[in-house]
C-alpha cells in the first residue's frame, strides 16, 4: 500500500525518524504520529506539481536529518518526546483519482485505528476527503470537526465534470456525513470564488468561515478563540487541514491557487502549534506545496515547519504542557 522511498524522490523518511509498514502494525504499534506521503495532483484545477510535495516536505531543512527537533519556545523535542514513524507513500496514481483516495482513506484508517495520529503530507487538497473519513471512521461520523486553513471554502460541487477534485473534498465530506457543517470551521478565505450559490449551500450547512477581512478587524487569536469554542462542542477530536495557500503567496509562492492578501508564515505557524497544544488534534495533512513553482524553497520550508510545529504542540500536550506566548513555557500542574 506505501512505498519506500517516496514515488517521486529519493529514499528519506520525514528528517530522519523511523520508517514503518501499514501491512506491519507490529512496525508502528504504540507511534504517537505516523507520517504519510499523499503524492496525489490528479484533481488540480491549475498549476500542477503537489505530487511532487511530499519528497519536499520530508527533506526541506538546513538542519542535520538526525530525528531530533527541540522546539526554542516550547521546550520539547517532538521527534525525541514522542514516538513519529514515516509510513512513505501512498501508491497514488493521478489518472485514476477514485483509486487513489480510495488506497488513502484505508492507509490513514489503518494509522487511526491503533490510536496514532495520521499525519498526511500532500498533494493536492483532494486528498482531504480521504484523509478525514479515515479519521471519522474510527472515531465515529460525526465526531470529529474540522479546522480548514485555505484561502478557497473547496466547497465546490462538480468541477469539470468531476465530483472529486481540490475544490470539492469539504463538500463531499459533509454530504457523507463523516464530518458535520456545524462543526466546520475555515479559516483565511479570501478572493473571488466561490459563487453564490456555493455559499448558500455552505450557510445551509451551518459552515463558520472567517474570511480575512475578519481576521484583520478582530485579530486572528479572537477568531481562533470562537472557532475553538465551536470545534470542541459536541465533538471529540479535531481534523487540522492546512493549505499552504492560505498564506500570502509573499510567503508560500510554490502552490496551485495563489491569492494576495492572507496570513503571514508567523501567524500559521503560532496558529497551528497552539491548535495542537490545545486541542484533541486525531488528524492533520497539510497541502498544495508545488515545488516546481516554489521559488528558494520559501514554500517547502515552511510547510517542513508547519508539520514541526504541530508535532511539538502534540508532545508538549502529552507532556502535560501548556505556553504563555508572552513568556516561557509553564509546566501544568
Amino acid at each position: 500500500m506505501t512505498r519506500y522511498g517516496p514515488q517521486y524522490g529519493p529514499d528519506l523518511t520525514f528528517l530522519g525518524v523511523d520508517r514503518c509498514d501499514l501491512d506491519e502494525p507490529e512496525t508502528y504499534a504504540g507511534a504517537d504520529v505516523v507520517i504519510v506521503g499523499a503524492p496525489f495532483d490528479g484533481g488540480t484545477s491549475h498549476r500542477p506539481g503537489t505530487r511532487f510535495g511530499p519528497m519536499a516536505i520530508r527533506q526541506t531543512c538546513y538542519l542535520p536529518h538526525d530525528g531530533s527537533r527541540p522546539h526554542l519556545a516550547l521546550r520539547v523535542d517532538a521527534l525525541q518526546d514522542i514516538r513519529v514513524v514515516d509510513a512513505g507513500d501512498v501508491e497514488m496514481f493521478s489518472g485514476d483519482v477514485e483509486r487513489s483516495i480510495g488506497s488513502l482513506e484505508e492507509a490513514v484508517h489503518k494509522v487511526s485505528a491503533v490510536g496514532a495520529v495520521p499525519l498526511v503530507l500532500g498533494g493536492d487538497h483532494t486528498i482531504a476527503l480521504p484523509d478525514a473519513t479515515g479519521v471519522a471512521r474510527h472515531h465515529g461520523f460525526g465526531r470529529v470537526s474540522m479546522l480548514h486553513f485555505d484561502a478557497h471554502a473547496d466547497t465546490g460541487d462538480i468541477e469539470f465534470g468531476s465530483l472529486y477534485g481540490h475544490g470539492q473534498p469539504m463538500r463531499r465530506l459533509i454530504e457523507s456525513g463523516a464530518l458535520r457543517g456545524d462543526r466546520f470551521l475555515q479559516i483565511g478565505l479570501r478572493g473571488y470564488w466561490p459563487g453564490p450559490e456555493t455559499l448558500s449551500w455552505m450557510a445551509e450547512q451551518r459552515m463558520r468561515s472567517f474570511e480575512m477581512t475578519e481576521i484583520g478587524a478582530r485579530g486572528l487569536d479572537s477568531c481562533l478563540d470562537e472557532a475553538f469554542e465551536i470545534a470542541l462542542d459536541d465533538c471529540e477530536g479535531v481534523f487540522l487541514s492546512v493549505d499552504v495557500d492560505v498564506c500570502d503567496p509573499g510567503h508560500a509562492p510554490g502552490t496551485g491557487t495563489p491569492e494576495p492578501g492572507g496570513l503571514s508564515a508567523r501567524q500559521l505557524l503560532d496558529s497551528v502549534r497552539r491548535i495542537c497544544l490545545e486541542l484533541p488534534v486525531v488528524g492533520m495533512d497539510i497541502v498544495e506545496v508545488s515545488p516546481p513553482y516554489d521559488h528558494a524553497e520559501i514554500t517547502a520550508f515552511l510547510a517542513n515547519r508547519v508539520a514541526l510545529e504541530a508535532l511539538s504542540g502534540i508532545a508538549a500536550r502529552k507532556l502535560g504542557l501548556k505556553h504563555d506566548p508572552a513568556g516561557p513555557l509553564l509546566e501544568d500542574r
